[in-house]
């Protein structure tokens, strides 16, 4: 299963990222047998994250981790998310991730009368290293549960959401193309203000799949956004105000996908350029109807109401409270100012964004006081 086509990658290197991503220092495979599809999955993970490695017994994995180390164990054919391994990555005491529900697709092996174990362990070293000196003909997976189940490891349910974001443990290829399209789905709605979950998120979740599925490289889908956005600027700066919001609707939309699949392939750096390749995409279209309003009448009105928006948005950004579904967002503000600009009112939709930028600001700069 962990040579298997997942996610634009192999299944091995999806686990690698997620584990990488969850703060994990060090990567180990075991594998009984090695192929040389396998070896070609490890090899491209190891030019990402280079401390990921091959062991062949849980002896050989003992003698590789460092004392004191906390372990997490993840199932062959597993197929997760960022939340369940930030959450089991805590650290703690040992944990086991479980489900009440023996028919979820999560469910691979009772562990009392009401649970089984769902996929993911957390173990300490000397557990490890208890379950190396068993004889061979133990089975691996059984006694790390036998030992954390003795040691008392907490048992950690897996929640409604967890499963609809992909959750599971796959053994056919059928079954992996299925959650593949679940977990793109997720993915897509880590973006959570209106705009992006009404209108940008669910023009991901259609395109994202396919883009994965043809194999499209991440950085073809960002500098198609940046021709698109690119478009937008010059038709704004020629007059053509309407036409250019519309074609930002449409760059940012690409750069929005660009920077789900950044994220699905553990490359967050270039995830937050593209997010804020979004906001400078908002900024200019602003800033030039601004411009070409106060161009056609001689007011300073709209080029002011364009820095107003531009600047509280901003600040926005850099609000360390956590946003709430109604506050502004740039694809928020073009969605917004688009009407206007569309039916000639520019300067009424620079007010609208100047007007809603301030406001999420007020709210953001509260709700920071009552958090301190």
């Amino acid at each position: 299963m962990a040579t298997l086509p997942f996610g634009g990658m192999t299944l091995l290197e999806y686990q690698a990222r997620l584990l990488f991503g969850a703060g994990t220092e060090q990567v180990l495979v075991a594998v009984g047998k090695m192929t040389p599809a396998l070896l070609a999955a490890v090899n491209r993970a190891a030019k990402r994250h280079p401390r990921i490695e091959i062991v062949r017994s849980a002896e050989e994995a003992a003698e590789k981790i460092a004392p004191g180390a906390q372990v997490l164990v993840m199932a062959d054919g597993l197929v997760t998310t960022d939340p369940v391994m930030d959450r089991m990555a805590k650290a703690g005491g040992e944990a086991l991730l479980v489900t009440d529900d023996p028919t979820s697709p999560a469910a691979i092996e009772r562990l009392d009368m009401r649970d089984s174990w769902a996929g993911i362990a957390r173990i300490s070293l000397e557990q490890l290293t208890q379950i190396a000196q068993m004889p061979e003909d133990y089975d691996f997976q059984s006694a790390l549960l036998r030992v954390a189940a003795q040691s008392g490891a907490e048992h950690v349910g897996l929640t409604a959401g967890w499963l609809k974001g992909g959750h599971a443990v796959e053994r056919s290829i059928e079954g992996l193309a299925a959650r593949n399209t679940g977990v793109l789905a997720a993915l897509t709605e880590r973006r959570t203000d209106w705009a992006d979950r009404w209108v940008f998120t669910r023009a991901a979740r259609i395109v994202l799949p396919e883009l994965v599925g043809r194999n499209v490289r991440g950085w073809a889908v960002s500098v198609g956004g940046g021709v698109v956005s690119a478009i937008s600027l010059v038709c704004t700066a020629m007059g053509w105000v309407g036409a250019g919001s519309v074609v930002a609707l449409l760059g940012t939309a690409t750069l929005a996908t660009g920077a789900a699949m950044a994220v699905l392939r553990g490359e967050d750096k270039r995830a937050g350029l593209l997010e804020w390749a979004i906001f400078a995409l908002f900024a200019l279209i602003v800033l030039l109807s601004g411009w070409v309003e106060f161009a056609a009448s001689g007011s300073t009105t709209p080029p002011v109401l364009a820095l107003v928006a531009a600047a509280a948005q901003w600040l926005v950004e850099r609000v360390p409270s956590r946003p709430k579904r109604w506050w502004s967002s740039p694809s928020a503000h073009l969605l917004v100012f688009s009407p206007f600009a569309l039916s000639g009112f520019a300067t009424i939709g620079l007010a609208a964004v100047a007007i809603y930028s301030f406001a999420t600001l007020a709210a953001a700069v509260e709700g920071t006081r009552e958090k301190a």
